[in-house]
């Protein structure tokens, strides 16, 4: 029996959690799945940094162009980056359109640079099958709310990774509400993390907190170092190590030269393997304004790290409920931050809290994203 084709479309810029919740989709249903094959489109070489995971994971990969346009386009600021969307989009119109008329896949997962494949659903006829997998609470401005209006009419499923957007969706009343669903990230591969963990990383430091993610505003860490600031008159000695890489890097960097936070605050860069870290911290400080869900807090509960994170909605608010899997803040707030990370470390003694974390990381799962995926497909 010839198995069904699920391609999975995704460019995108810089490094984010989206490449690997792709990556993770397209493994568990090709380890699991008797009924179902998937290949990632690797549009522009976008997924070249990952080519050596992706080929472990016997994953196929669909190639538009030779050339790694990557290099070539700016990747940082908001009209930058919608510069480097627009050459995408016309880059990548006719290829899509014979990739999806030639090779006609059953399924067609569509994660990021959306209005492309939407387009194109409005405007043809393809036996193909459109999945639109939302990420992040999505802020519908006219166009890509007339947008939505009309292609979601042929969509035949739209999956949401909490119920916050779930419920978000279902408000706009854009679709049949049948269409849309719940499916958790594929955020841990069990295996894969256990042999993460155990590589060898020099770190200097013994007592540090981490924290990870794209330096943007939505990680907020320029709000981080400034309560690290504050912390530090109590405990001069406090370190915070900061992993990721993004255009606000010469902000933070110049606060924390201005602040004379050096000793206190280290700015990493990007790290392929973050488990190290959490496997030595003393704990994982969340300080973003909204997730959906947040890979790195579902991966630090798997680590059984201390938790401090944001209340912010979608994600966080939904993930780690107060003195019972972690400790909350009010979400920018760093009166609260102050106030409550007292707390966060008489928790982080509280093997319960860091068991019940541990317990709800597990919904997460690529075996668990499988299941569900594969109910929705038909």
């Amino acid at each position: 029996m010839k198995k069904k084709s699920v391609y999975y479309w995704s460019p995108f810029l810089t490094p984010i959690a989206t490449c690997k919740a792709v990556i993770n989709s397209a493994y568990c249903i090709n380890k699991f799945s008797k009924k179902f094959d998937a290949k990632i489109i690797n549009f522009y070489g976008e997924f070249d940094k990952n080519i050596k995971d992706i080929e472990n994971k016997n994953i196929d990969t669909v190639r538009f162009y030779n050339n790694n346009f990557l290099n070539f386009f700016p990747k940082y600021g908001k009209i930058f980056s919608r510069i480097s969307f627009i050459f995408f989009f016309i880059l990548g119109f006719f290829p899509l359109i014979k990739l999806l008329k030639t090779n006609k896949p059953n399924y067609l997962i569509i994660h990021l640079i959306t209005s492309l494949p939407l387009i194109l659903l409005i405007l043809f006829n393809f036996e193909t099958k459109f999945i639109l997998r939302i990420s992040g609470l999505p802020k519908l401005n006219i166009f890509r709310k007339f947008l939505w209006k009309i292609a979601l009419k042929k969509i035949f499923l739209i999956t949401c990774p909490t119920k916050e957007t779930y419920n978000y969706i279902k408000s706009l009343k854009l679709c049949n509400e049948e269409k849309i669903k719940i499916l958790f990230d594929p955020v841990i591969n069990v295996n894969e993390i256990r042999n993460k963990i155990k590589q060898d990383v020099k770190i200097e430091d013994n007592n540090f907190y981490v924290a990870v993610g794209r330096l943007t505003n939505q990680k907020n860490f320029l709000f981080l170092c400034k309560c690290i600031k504050e912390l530090k008159k109590k405990n001069p000695e406090i370190k915070l190590y900061i992993i990721g890489e993004g255009e606000e890097f010469y902000l933070i960097n110049h606060y924390i030269n201005k602040q004379k936070l050096l000793k206190n605050i280290k700015l990493l860069g990007h790290k392929q393997n973050i488990f190290p870290y959490f496997k030595r911290a003393s704990g994982f400080i969340l300080s973003s304004l909204w997730e959906d869900p947040g890979f790195v807090l579902i991966e630090a509960g798997f680590c059984r790290i201390p938790v401090f994170s944001t209340d912010a909605k979608p994600g966080p608010y939904e993930i780690i409920k107060d003195n019972i899997n972690g400790t909350n803040f009010i979400s920018n707030d760093i009166e609260s931050f102050i106030d409550k990370f007292d707390i966060f470390l008489k928790n982080s003694k509280n093997k319960k809290i860091l068991m019940e974390n541990f317990k709800l990381s597990k919904k997460f799962t690529i075996f668990n994203h499988y299941k569900k995926l594969s109910q929705y497909l038909n």
